[in-house]
C-alpha cells in the first residue's frame, strides 16, 4: 500500500520568504533521501496556511524519520506562527 502525506501549518507573516526557502530545502532533501518529490500549496484567501504533499510513500517509518530530520535541518519550526505546529495526515487509495 502507498500513502499520501498531507502536512499543514501556519507560517509567521514576517517569515514567509525565509519559510519558503526552508521548505524548498526540505523538499530537496526529501527527494534526495526518499526519491519522493513534495509539493507546496497555500490556502486560497489564507496565504499563511501552507500544505506540503508527498505522494507514493511505501515505507512510512523511513519516510517519517527522514521528514523529521529534514524539517529540523531546514530550520522550519521557528518560522511557524507562535503556538502552532506541523500537522500530519496520511491517506491511502
Amino acid at each position: 500500500m502507498t500513502w499520501s502525506y498531507y502536512i499543514y501549518y501556519r507560517v509567521e507573516a514576517l517569515h514567509t520568504a525565509a519559510c519558503g526557502e526552508a521548505v524548498r530545502k526540505l523538499m530537496d532533501a526529501m527527494h534526495a533521501r526518499t526519491g519522493i518529490r513534495g509539493r507546496l500549496l497555500k490556502k486560497r484567501n489564507e496565504p499563511l496556511l501552507w500544505m506540503e504533499i508527498y505522494e507514493g510513500v511505501v515505507d512510512e517509518a523511513k519516510f517519517e524519520w527522514e521528514l523529521a530530520e529534514s524539517v529540523a535541518a531546514a530550520g522550519i519550526p521557528p518560522l511557524l506562527q507562535q503556538g502552532s505546529s506541523r500537522h500530519i495526515e496520511c491517506f491511502a487509495e
